[in-house]
């Protein structure tokens, strides 16, 4: 069956399996205690060596299974790291495989697709053990559109006895989404999830003027949009270009599938082909299921809005 599914959900199902050995590596990696924490661009643009193995087993994973493919991943390594027998993945997720894949899916070839990595989305969190903020993301792009994505959270259910550590969530645009319980947000509140470690007065002026009730201030684009599709949040909102393309393409996919949206600040889709700048320049907007985007996108103020192009 493996071979005869359509390669957008057999790449839906080797991801999944995949992101559930990155989610390990995580882990062992913090268990030892040394971080190997360098900085990139700045104090809150740091790199691990739970980021560095995670990429590592993610990209030459699905590079053997899927040669053809363009892997667009966040770290910089080099190409001849080697990379541990162990950490290649072979296995799949056999229940995707059983989906049926919706017509403009069907004939996808390798060469329209373009894979978005981040193995470790929320790294400032992960070193000061906030670990509920920490996801891996693998987002799928067909031409310039995000199509499909897996989300792995190595430390759900860490703080709680006797329960399965990790949970992986799909979502494929045209078919649904799997591995939680959706949930709508509360009535007649508005919570808006944005940054916890990048805020900015553009930031915090957009946020004023959509008169919150709450805001959830939290690490991780990944774990943004979670809280949309489990109920927590109304809204992710964050009026800056600080977010990249591996932050945004398998949150986007997974959301959209549920029936919310992800834009910038001007209600514009980003594209993910293989071309395009890795910079979020636009912002960020999601709304979930049943929320009006296009209200949140009105409350936007035109000062910052025309900053953010």
């Amino acid at each position: 069956m493996a071979q005869t599914a359509p390669l957008i959900p057999r790449l839906v199902a080797s991801s999944i399996a995949i992101a559930n050995r990155a989610g390990e590596i995580i882990r062992n990696v913090m268990s030892k205690g040394d971080l190997g924490i360098v900085e990139k661009t700045g104090k809150n643009d740091l790199q691990t060596e739970a980021d560095r193995s995670a990429q590592r087993c993610i990209i030459t994973s699905l590079s053997k299974q899927f040669p053809s493919i363009t892997i667009i991943g966040e770290e910089d390594e080099p190409s001849d790291s080697p990379v541990p027998s162990d950490w290649v993945v072979s296995e799949v997720d056999q229940d995707i495989l059983r989906l049926e894949c919706p017509d403009n899916l069907q004939q996808v070839s390798a060469e329209e697709v373009v894979v978005w990595v981040d193995p470790l989305d929320g790294t400032s969190e992960y070193t000061q053990g906030l670990l509920d903020h920490v996801t891996v993301l693998i987002g799928i792009a067909v031409g310039n559109r995000s199509v499909a994505g897996v989300i792995h959270q190595p430390y759900y259910n860490y703080q709680k006895e006797n329960e399965p550590l990790g949970r992986t969530i799909w979502g494929i645009r045209g078919v649904g989404v799997g591995g939680f319980e959706p949930k709508a947000a509360p009535e007649g509140q508005r919570i808006i999830t944005t940054t916890r470690s990048h805020s900015t007065p553009e930031v915090q002026a957009t946020l004023d003027a959509m008169k919150p009730d709450n805001i959830l201030r939290v690490g991780g684009a990944g774990h943004k949009v979670m809280l949309l599709i489990e109920g927590k949040a109304h809204a992710y909102v964050f009026a800056s270009a600080g977010c990249k393309r591996w932050d945004t393409c398998a949150p986007e996919a997974i959301l959209v599938a549920l029936g919310g949206k992800l834009t910038d600040m001007h209600g514009k889709e980003y594209s993910y082909d293989k071309n395009t700048p890795f910079p979020n320049k636009g912002g960020v907007l999601a709304t979930g299921k049943g929320e009006n985007h296009e209200w949140y996108l009105e409350k936007v103020p035109e000062a910052i809005r025309k900053k953010l192009v």
